[in-house]
């Protein structure tokens, strides 16, 4: 599965990738930011990517210009109560202080609120790494309730805290890509097929009376804006 958007292509994990994103996770300019700082070894990774690979977590590694450039995630999805919760790290620190991971996560949150009809989206951010804090907030996230003393503390966004905290830094991003399309596209891929992930995203766009439209051997697309 692949999300296109904002010059940001976003494809999600598969087991062929996992190796080159423990390498990455495990570099001392990635760990200190983390929770979890011991060393992940390859036993750790294969455990962790056993019990991600489903419809309830979706991990992206972000593509920017044909280059990796870091991961991003949507994790705890709950398609009823239509919430889940996501993070983000970069191992390619030219792109930390650009709008390189501003495009990748509206990238993500647009089909969320928009294509998904989500209600929240959640963050956990370490309370010491104000960069991060800075970096949700400028997002539309806002703290949850009781989460001022906490170490990793949790941040919600809704669409209207998208739609209006987040306007500002959502039209930064539209003056970087001045020259760049404002369409985007969620592709569907055989092998998303082959895992039947791909038949309940489209079940879950029908009901909502969303349709992809059909491309052949290279899979289902569904264009937005």
């Amino acid at each position: 599965m692949k999300i296109c958007k904002y010059g940001i292509t976003l494809n999600r994990l598969r087991r062929e990738d996992i190796e080159f994103v423990r390498e990455k996770r495990n570099s001392d300019e990635v760990r200190r930011f983390m929770e979890f700082r011991a060393e992940i070894t390859p036993e750790m990774q294969e455990q962790w990517f056993e019990s991600i690979n489903n419809f309830e977590n979706f991990y992206y590694i972000i593509e920017y210009k044909g280059v990796k450039i870091g991961l991003l995630n949507d994790k705890n999805m709950d398609w009823k109560a239509r919430t889940s919760e996501s993070g983000l790290f970069l191992w390619d620190e030219s792109y930390i202080n650009t709008m390189v991971p501003v495009l990748a996560s509206l990238c993500l949150l647009d089909v969320g609120f928009y294509y998904l009809n989500w209600n929240t989206s959640y963050s956990k951010v370490l309370r010491d790494n104000a960069q991060a804090i800075e970096y949700v907030s400028n997002l539309g996230y806002e703290l949850c309730e009781g989460q001022e003393e906490a170490e990793n503390q949790l941040y919600y966004l809704t669409r209207e805290l998208f739609e209006t905290k987040g306007k500002k830094i959502q039209k930064a991003a539209r003056a970087f890509l001045e020259d760049e399309s404002g369409e985007g596209y969620l592709l569907l891929e055989p092998v998303d097929y082959e895992t039947g992930i791909a038949q309940k995203i489209e079940n879950y766009f029908t009901e909502a009376g969303i349709y992809l439209h059909r491309k052949g051997i290279a899979g289902s697309r569904m264009y937005f804006r």
